[in-house]
């Protein structure tokens, strides 16, 4: 049996809109609805289109970036730019804005005690929608690493009964996202490689290099930035 080849030079591969980026079920479409319909002004997230200076991304855009991918347990800022490049669903979300990793994580310094009120409100709204199952909203994290079920956790139910204690579960949600970008802090762009292998027959000589030095040396892995470690093997 013959087998089908992609062609990334074909001249359409996406949807003219991108609207059409993602089906009219998609859960994304919920989240983009829910924030649109939220106060922001009322949640404590200054709104003010006319103001002067610097253009800046929408607010309310960042904010549906955030609420997005925190639900749906994308935590640094860098993972989230990463998204807004090369995931449909955030790319349709954000209209094809591209905020990178500092300005998301400013944003969300800025304002977080708003954004803590408006994933409460999301959180309620998710309940009565129906999108709870895979919500890291409702997912206890000792609880999740005890099950690997999520639905045999929680249950619409026992969410409602829970509700109470979702600013706890906020709360911690925001405390892993600014230690994500404390540990990622030194590294580099998720989003593009290395200039020197910006070339694609760069990129593919520097490939064949690495798994030639590999055959050569008879082991797994190699380092290609210090030459004095070497690789651990797991038994």
């Amino acid at each position: 049996m013959a087998y089908r080849y992609g062609d990334r030079k074909q001249g359409v591969l996406l949807p003219a809109s991108i609207d059409d980026y993602v089906p009219s079920d998609s859960p994304v479409r919920a989240y983009d609805a829910i924030i649109d319909a939220l106060d922001l002004g009322a949640l404590g997230l200054e709104l003010d289109p006319n103001k002067v200076g610097c253009p800046q991304y929408d607010p309310r855009a960042m904010l549906k970036l955030l609420v997005y991918g925190y639900s749906y347990g994308v935590r640094s800022s860098r993972k989230l730019e990463r998204e807004c490049h090369n995931n449909l669903s955030f790319i349709w979300l954000m209209g094809d804005l591209r905020p990178d990793h500092k300005t998301i994580a400013e944003f969300r310094r800025r304002n977080k005690a708003a954004l803590s009120k408006v994933l409460r409100e999301v959180a309620r709204l998710c309940i009565g929608l129906d999108l709870i199952e895979g919500n890291d909203l409702f997912i206890d994290g000792s609880r999740i690493r005890a099950s690997a079920s999520i639905s045999n956790s929680w249950s619409k139910g026992r969410c409602l009964q829970r509700l109470k204690q979702i600013d706890d579960r906020i709360a911690e949600i925001l405390q892993e996202c600014e230690r994500a970008d404390q540990d990622e802090g030194a590294w580099g762009s998720l989003t593009q490689l290395k200039e020197a292998l910006s070339d694609q027959e760069a990129l593919r000589a520097k490939v064949k290099d690495i798994l030639n030095d590999i055959e050569s040396q008879q082991r797994p892995s190699v380092n290609t930035t210090d030459g004095d470690c070497t690789p651990s093997h797991c038994h």
